[in-house]
């Protein structure tokens, strides 16, 4: 589920990429952390390791309960981040619909 959610947010990311915090791009990931934080009000609300071939990323998804944004960066071995993905009516599942208790 999660899964598809941030695949679905990459997507949508991707296909609209002129939303604001779009323009930061890539910089040292303490920079960027620092910019969503204060410029969007939004924290860290998940993330994980992402493995290739060539490298490992972190992956971090950043959200806002308070403007309803969300970013999505990508951070290197080396500190630096990228943003990989950016949108608006962020929303959070606490219960996965249609599991069995």
């Amino acid at each position: 589920m999660i899964r598809q959610v941030l695949a679905f947010g990459l997507f949508i990311g991707l296909m609209f990429p002129s939303l604001p915090a779009q323009a930061l791009g890539c910089a040292k990931r303490e920079q960027v952390v620092e910019r969503l934080k204060t410029r969007y009000s939004e924290e860290l609300t998940g993330g994980g390791l992402q493995a290739t071939q060539t490298a490992q990323t972190i992956v971090e998804v950043w959200a806002s309960k308070e403007t309803g944004t969300f970013t999505v960066i990508l951070t290197t071995p080396e500190g630096l981040s990228c943003i990989v993905a950016t949108g608006t009516d962020w929303f959070e599942v606490t219960e996965i619909q249609g599991a069995q208790s």
